[in-house]
């Protein structure tokens, strides 16, 4: 037998902090604030759909770039968030796969080649290293800097070169947040002309947003037909279960997706796709968008005393459903020991930031909450929180300054 068994590609991918945490949480009956998804029931109109559609026996393959009522669906819904932009065509420019991080990884597959650059802004959702490193492809990071998470536009542009072929781009944010202003998509837009740079843009939080509005890249002067668009119903209708998500791009761009996608799922569940195509009208006319986004403020601003109260203090929030907060200061071995042993000592479930780094030396002292999460679970975390207010070693402040 071979004495290696695994490809080298994985190299270095091993059991990610999030798996590590739930384990923990899990073992130790905390409250988890950790992972990405939400406690509570999905919207009755949303389940009620699925249901419909399960009982009427819509339960085989579904075409390979989606059903395609939903495609038309998607595409009216492109309109309404974009109502002066140019329409896109649902049979040529839209596929639905299964969920945003499957259509990541075919975007990479699709337009990277081996030895080829990819931009990732850090701190990163942990999908976008190792899929640009299983293509072939070599991470080039830019730093994001707190609190606002800035980048300098000067460093973007030295990232920049003649092996340069994609730049990921997520807004609103994960871990951070943020949501990039137009001002930051023109930077990021202008020098992708300059070096003929395809975007792909995870947009999964893109309902999600508070004292910000989210722009999609794609709409730009000539962003169209150099950007792939990725979103992706989990988020937004709190059933990150059903692993339906979608891509926006130009034909050419979806022509290679699609050769990406078919031989990775190749379709994905077909009720949940017949539901969304409902689904996508309901939310629209019935101001669901509006109270989604008053619901997670709510939880936001109440996560936000619950940490304050702890003397933990969170950044500025302005898309997604996550606070990092400073943990500098209070004795730890850097933030996976803090919140290794926030649930082991204290009952609380959270993520280190340096999750989201390709070198975690380069990590500040912040950890991940999220607040998508019952009022009651966030609740329940404030008394396991406080006795953190007296462990401040004497002298430190709250370090704000950048990476």
């Amino acid at each position: 037998m071979r004495e290696r068994l695994a490809a080298e590609r994985i190299d270095g991918v091993g059991t990610s902090i999030f798996t590590e945490i739930t384990a923990l949480a899990a073992r130790h009956d905390a409250v988890n604030l950790g992972q990405g998804f939400p406690d509570f029931a999905a919207p009755d109109f949303v389940k009620e759909a699925a249901a419909r559609h399960i009982r009427e026996d819509r339960n085989q393959y579904a075409a390979s770039p989606g059903v395609p009522r939903l495609r038309e669906a998607l595409a009216v819904d492109w309109r309404r968030r974009h109502p002066d932009k140019p329409a896109v065509d649902p049979d040529l420019e839209i596929t639905v796969a299964a969920g945003a991080t499957e259509l990541l990884h075919d975007a990479i597959l699709a337009t990277v080649n081996p030895g080829d650059e990819v931009i990732v802004f850090e701190p990163a959702y942990d999908a976008y290293a190792p899929g640009v490193s299983m293509a072939g492809g070599i991470t080039r990071t830019v730093a994001l800097f707190q609190p606002n998470w800035s980048f300098d536009a000067a460093h973007l542009s030295a990232a920049f070169g003649p092996r340069t072929r994609a730049l990921i781009l997520n807004t609103p944010h994960n871990p951070t947040g943020k949501v990039f202003s137009r001002a930051d998509l023109e930077i990021i837009a202008d020098l992708c002309h300059q070096y003929d740079v395809t975007v792909i843009s995870d947009e999964v939080y893109s309902e999600i947003t508070f004292e910000a509005t989210h722009l999609s890249i794609a709409t730009l002067p000539g962003m169209f037909d150099r950007t792939i668009t990725i979103d992706s119903m989990g988020k937004t209708f709190s059933v990150t279960g059903w692993k339906i998500g979608w891509a926006v791009a130009s034909a050419a761009l979806t022509s290679a997706l699609r050769a990406v996608h078919q031989f990775v799922t190749f379709t994905s569940g077909t009720p949940f796709q017949e539901a969304l195509a409902d689904i996508l009208p309901i939310a629209a006319r019935d101001g669901y968008y509006d109270k989604l986004r008053e619901d997670y403020r709510r939880r936001r601003d109440l996560l936000t005393r619950v940490l304050k109260q702890a003397d933990l203090d969170p950044l500025p929030v302005e898309g997604a459903y996550f606070l990092l907060t400073d943990i500098g200061g209070r004795g730890f071995d850097g933030d996976a020991d803090f919140c290794r042993r926030l649930v082991t000592e204290f009952g609380v479930a959270a993520i280190p930031t340096s999750a989201f780094y390709t070198d975690p030396r380069r990590a500040p002292a912040l950890a991940r909450f999220c607040f998508a999460k019952k009022e009651a679970t966030i609740e329940a975390a404030a008394p396991r929180l406080a006795p953190l207010a007296r462990r401040r070693v004497p002298g430190t402040a709250h370090p704000r300054s950048g990476i």
